[in-house]
């Protein structure tokens, strides 16, 4: 009863009062009116009726996060605590412990401690399971626990975690953290300079324009630009970061809403850094939003070759809108669209499937960049050159999101020792062990095929006789048979996670880095291609 609650009168309703705080009124002022005033007599006299008390605080909250669920995922209530995090995130400042932490119900998982920050120096290592902060046990707090290791600079809180099976303590004192935009660049070889911008925050531009400078003043005559894994930021950097490369005045972004004023053209401010150094941008599918805008804008202007996969696919931009109480709606206002014309967004939210789930854009249409060449819109930034272990599909997605990867990168490191990253190999033999792991695991997940078979296994159509059936779960098992050898068909993209995932527990995220610019395929075919003039040239002309 309490779902029904939710979904058919709380939600349904106070999706109105949202709508008049974020668009001018209109002839349909009356109907607005009159949903607010059922919506508040509802309200109060379901908190002072109800047959148990009520928490009004937690029912309003539950009524905006399912209303909001209807809508995108990008459009969110923050909270006043979600909003100085929202800050922290655009600022690439706070003050804690430094370490990237992922929130379960009755413990707080260390995924990442920075080197040199708080996590590091307490010797925390990812996978050890925080199960109590000071005197608060984790699985008793109801908010996320993860918040209780935030604080002033230089106060303490004593953590208790599990590590492979013990229960151990350790100190932590926080200090101030600095989340780099640029976290790594270096030199690829004599000529070629490469650098990771991992997001769009207020630093973005200036710290890979100083990468840029330094590189050149080492002797790169061009660049790498990895923006694989960079999930977006701020739109103004994205603008800043591209003017690097191209003109003063060159348009980047138009973005298009159904409330005027957010019908915006955004171009280029500044001198630019370089306009003919030659570039290579590297995308994967979880590079998103600023990272496309990036990616795709010089792409559509034939100022750099894009190379690795096809990118996220968000064309949605968001703006925070504030509310009362320091709150604030965190709302998609506007579609984004490259130099081209073309808007990437790959998901479809106002129309889904039997499950709920938003519709997967398949009708591209054609657009031109400036040389002619043909480009698509409506599915992420599709590369010029495709590579392999960028990619991602169902299964490697699925035993990272199952923590399949992880967990095996934690019995790793305890078992194995490297002391160098030029050390590490990771062999035909781990791998094996690997896919005994993975295969030891429960993690789930199905493919179209599967799911197709067992929705027509559970229909009712009266052709299928129980030869039929048989012969449909012969199918659903030889596509189960088919999921395990997949391990094997997808080894070189699954490798790559591994690694990546192993190689930080030893010499921390430079040390991949590192062992990237020697190893890693994306790089050295950018650094190959770069090396090839005629073919870089060639790859920018009409196809």
């Amino acid at each position: 009863m309490k779902n029904l609650y939710r979904k058919h009168i709380i939600v349904p309703v106070f999706a109105v009062v949202i709508f008049i705080a974020g668009t001018s009124f209109k002839s349909d002022f009356f109907e607005i009116a009159k949903q607010i005033e059922i919506f508040t007599t509802l309200f109060k006299e379901l908190n002072m009726n109800y047959v148990d008390e009520t928490n009004p605080g937690e029912l309003m909250d539950s009524a905006i996060k399912n209303m909001l669920d209807e809508l995108d995922p990008y459009t969110k209530f923050l909270n006043e605590q979600d909003v100085e995090e929202y800050k922290i995130n655009n600022a690439g400042e706070y003050s804690g412990i430094g370490a990237l932490v992922r929130s379960y119900d009755d413990k707080l998982i260390i995924v990442e401690p920075y080197k040199d920050y708080p996590a590091d120096k307490a010797r925390l290592k990812a996978g050890d399971e925080i199960i109590k902060i000071g005197d608060i046990t984790v699985s008793d707090f109801d908010d996320n626990a993860s918040e209780l290791l935030k604080g002033a600079n230089n106060s303490s809180v004593e953590v208790t975690f599990i590590r492979q099976g013990a229960t151990k303590t350790t100190t932590i004192t926080r200090e101030g953290v600095e989340v780099d935009a640029v976290p790594y660049y270096n030199m690829v070889d004599d000529k070629t300079g490469y650098i990771v911008l991992a997001k769009f925050n207020r630093k973005a531009s200036s710290q890979t324009k100083s990468a840029l400078q330094d590189l050149k003043g080492q002797g790169a005559t061009q660049i790498i630009l990895d923006l694989r894994s960079n999930p977006g930021g701020l739109l103004s950097e994205a603008i800043n970061v591209t003017n690097l490369f191209v003109p003063k005045g060159e348009l980047i972004v138009t973005t298009k809403s159904k409330v005027k004023k957010f019908n915006q053209t955004y171009k280029t401010k500044n001198k630019p850094e370089d306009l003919k150094i030659p570039l290579v941008v590297l995308v994967n599918g979880r590079s998103a939003s600023a990272s496309e805008i990036v990616s795709g804008s010089l792409q559509d202007l034939d100022r750099a070759v894009i190379m690795g996969a096809r990118s996220f696919g968000k064309g949605l931009v968001q703006r925070p809108l504030k509310l009362t109480y320091g709150t604030q709606l965190k709302v998609t206002i506007s579609r984004y669209f490259t130099p081209s014309g073309r808007c990437i967004q790959s998901l479809d939210y106002w129309n889904r499937d039997k499950e709920g789930n938003a519709v997967r854009n398949t009708d591209f249409k054609q657009f031109k960049t400036r040389n002619g060449r043909v480009v698509e819109d409506g599915g992420g930034v599709m590369p010029d050159i495709e590579i392999a272990s960028s990619k991602s599909n169902v299964l490697t997605n699925a035993l990272v999101g199952n923590n399949v990867i992880f967990d095996f990168a934690t019995e790793f490191y305890y078992k194995n020792t490297f002391n160098v990253v030029d050390d590490f190999n990771f062999s035909e033999a781990h791998y094996k062990d690997f896919k005994n792991f993975a295969n030891s695991k429960d993690f789930s997940f199905k493919t179209k095929t599967e799911k197709l078979l067992e929705e027509t296994l559970n229909s009712d159509d009266s052709l299928l006789g129980p030869d039929v059936q048989e012969k449909y779960k012969d199918l659903l098992l030889a596509v189960n048979r088919g999921k395990i050898s997949a391990l094997d068909t997808y080894k070189k993209e699954i490798t790559k996670k591994i690694e990546d995932e192993i190689i930080k527990r030893y010499f921390y995220r430079d040390g991949l880095y590192d062992y990237n610019l020697k190893n890693d395929e994306a790089i050295l075919s950018a650094t190959y291609l770069l090396s090839n003039a005629n073919k870089y040239n060639t790859l920018l002309l009409p196809n």
